[in-house]
Order: C-alpha cells, then structure tokens, then sequence
C-alpha cells in the first residue's frame, strides 16, 4: 500500500486532504457550541443551521459535477480552499465582535456549503487522474486512514480549544488548515487533461452523469441505499449531538459537556482507523460485501447510542457505539470510493461523483432538521431509534440487491519480457 506515494503529485495530494481534515473536526464541535452557547439556538435551529451547510448540495449538486469535468480539476480546488479559509474567519470574526445572529449564521453556513460541494466534486474526480485504477482503493485507505487519525485527535482538540478559548477562536484552526491545504495543492506539478473543446449542452451532460449512476446494475443500489443511509445518519447525528451536549451528564454546562463530545468523536476515529486498516482485507471478499456490511453494522451502533444510560456509564455507551460505527464506516469507505471511481470513465467522474454526492448530502439538509425537530417534540433516544429504523431498512435492501456481487477490478498484468535478440 505504501507504493501508492510513488505517483507524481499523490502525496502533496494526501497531505492537503489531511491537514484540512484534521481542522474540519475542529469546528464539528466548535460549530454547535457557537450556534447552542453563543447564539442560544433552540434544537430546532441547530437543526436549520445543520441542514443550511447541506442545501447547496441538494440544490446544486449535479451542477457541481458538470464544472468539475468540463474544467481543470486542481484550480478548483485550491480557489474553493482559500475562500473557505477567509469564510470561517468572517464566522468567527463577527461571533468575536457579537455581529452574528442565527439567520447570518445559516446564510455563512450555506455558503460554505457551496464552497464545500464545488471542492468535493473535483477532489474526488481528481484523484483517478494521480493514480491507476488499480491503486484506487489503497489510495483512498491511505486518506481515510489519515482521516481517521484526524478524527481521533481533532475533536479531542476541538473540544479542548472550545472550552479554552471559546468556539469563535477554535474555529479560526480550521481556517488556517484550509489556508495550508489550498498552498499544498497549489504546488501539484501533474498536467491535467485541457477542457474538451466546443459547445457543450447542460441538460445532456445532467442527464449523461443521472444515467451512468442509476442505470449501472451495481451503482444503482448502491447510490439509493446510500441515499437512505445518509438521511436515517443525518437524523441520528443531531439528536445525537444534542444529547450529547445537553441531556447526556446534566450536571455539565453546555460548553464542557463539549469536550466530552470531542471525546466521544475522538473515540469514533479509533474505530474508524481500525476499519480503515482492515479495509483492503475485507476488499479481498468484494467490495459489495464491503459495503453491505457496513449497511447491516451501523444501526446496531446507533442503536447502542439509543439506549445509553446518563451520567458517567452514558459516556462509555455513546463511546462505544461510535466505535462501532466508525469501524463499519473505516472498513467500507475506501471500498466505496475505490470501487465506483474505478467503474468509471474519467470523463463522467465529476458527473458520477457529484451525482452521488448532491443526494448523499442533500439528504443532510431534510434529515437535520427532522433530527432536531424530532428531538425537540419526542426527545433525543426516540429521535435515535426511529432513525435506527429507516437505516435498517436500507441495510435490508442493500442485502438483497447485486450490490454484494461488486468486484474490484484485478491489477494491470505485468508486460511480457522482450524476447532476447540473437547475438
């Protein structure tokens, strides 16, 4: 797995994508606390605010992947770093100087979300351009796994820094990361394929990237039940954080109670570098089986988290059920991505991937909401166990569709030895 920083331009790649993640989960804990503790937002309005940050990708996700194959993949995403940069200052900025209301907060969120939508599409679709199909999944397992890292002390720090120094100043690690991330990519010295030439027809390409995902025997199933898995996660994560944070230990403040989800997240990213590395083992009996398992595995996670009792054993409870969940997610995810950026001409990969991603996300922007709702009007555990439900029901249909039956594609043979010439 290690030969996959040979090729050109992978490891200033995997190292951009670290640094910038390693900040992300910083503001994870720092981006409620700001909304729960600065702003005093109801669950209801952590759940707008949450679903704000996704609407982008439900709006425009199919046009972001348009753009991220008719252009130069690595502009894209060093302009969309440096903006994202200067947006998260601005947030902290005007949270510092008390400027910052709940509608400016879902307005800037959003708009992050656009960033965020345009960088992902042309991140995914750069990589096959660094690396043989072949080398796909383990250089997706080198990033995951490095994400993972990432989730293992980034929240540990979020949390830390929010309880320091306040959320506003905790989020401004997060802008520099982004900063060093758009310098990274920038020095990248890989010649990418000039734009194709000539007029080019919107509603085609849209239609062309929705045909290659939905009518693929194997990517259809995959794509709809990852759909559902985000909308069920979606709810469970915000009723989850707000349990979290505010019904979990009631003798802890808001703000510490912060640091104990940083914690919990951190614990999550145990398990997620865990099934990272066990992704390419498991990748040897199909990438399918890979996935389903992930399917089936996540809700008894959740499920734990459901039940989890208040006070010090709650802690333990929540703790372990993000191990489990990240750990099915640490196995699955460089299957995932492996398998469909390998399935996948290069010139459908914007489309593919922005197809699969404006769902996955936008599912986001109704499930957060509904989570915070349902928290709001039934409370957090119920909230958690009717999204328990839907994701198993996906798990049933994933387990039934031929998505187990996805193969990674077998390495290119080495060529042949020139036959000796006659002396």
């Amino acid at each position: 797995m290690a030969g996959v920083f040979g090729h050109p331009g992978y490891s200033r790649f995997w190292a951009a994508d670290t640094v910038s993640t390693f900040g992300t989960y910083v503001t994870t804990v720092a981006l409620p606390i700001v909304a729960i503790v600065t702003l005093r937002a109801t669950d209801a309005q952590v759940g707008l605010i949450n679903g704000a940050r996704w609407l982008p990708y439900l709006l425009f996700g199919l046009l972001a992947g348009v753009v991220a194959d008719r252009y130069r993949r690595r502009p894209i995403l060093v302009a969309t770093d440096v903006a994202r940069a200067a947006l998260l200052a601005l947030i902290a900025a005007l949270a510092l100087t008390g400027m910052l209301n709940i509608p400016a907060l879902m307005l800037l969120v959003a708009v992050f979300g656009v960033l965020s939508l345009l960088y992902e599409a042309a991140h995914q679709s750069y990589l096959p351009r660094l690396v043989p199909p072949a080398a796909l999944t383990p250089a997706n397992a080198r990033m995951e796994q490095s994400a993972s890292l990432a989730q293992t002390t980034g929240p540990f720090l979020g949390g830390s820094l929010v309880a320091a120094v306040g959320a506003p100043l905790a989020m401004v690690v997060d802008a520099v990361s982004y900063l060093v991330s758009g310098l990274l990519l920038a020095t990248i010295r890989r010649d990418e394929p000039a734009p194709r030439p000539g007029r080019r027809h919107l509603g085609r390409e849209l239609r062309e990237g929705l045909s290659w995902v939905y009518r693929h025997p194997v990517l259809a199933p995959y794509a709809v039940t990852l759909h559902a898995r985000f909308l069920f996660a979606s709810v469970a994560s915000t009723a989850f954080t707000l349990f979290v944070v505010r019904g979990l230990d009631p003798r802890l403040a808001p703000d510490r109670a912060a640091f104990g989800l940083g914690v919990v997240l951190a614990v999550g990213g145990v398990g997620a570098v865990v099934g990272n590395s066990l992704s390419h083992r498991v990748g040897r009996w199909g990438a399918g089986r890979a996935i389903v398992l992930e399917r089936v595995v996540e809700p008894l996670g959740w499920t734990l988290m459901a039940l989890a009792a208040t006070g010090t054993a709650g802690w333990v409870m929540v703790g372990a059920a993000q191990f489990v969940v990240w750990l099915a997610l640490g196995v699955s995810g460089p299957n995932e991505m492996g398998y469909r950026q390998a399935v996948t001409p290069d010139r459908l990969q914007g489309r593919m991937n922005g197809t699969i991603r404006s769902l996955n996300w936008g599912m986001l922007t109704i499930g957060a909401p509904v989570g915070g709702l349902l928290a709001e009007q039934i409370g957090y555990r119920p909230a958690i166990g009717l999204a328990v439900v839907g994701m198993a029901v996906a798990a049933t249909v994933a387990v039934l569709s031929p998505l187990h039956h996805a193969r990674h594609p077998e390495p290119a043979p080495e060529p042949a030895p020139e036959p000796a010439g006659r002396n």
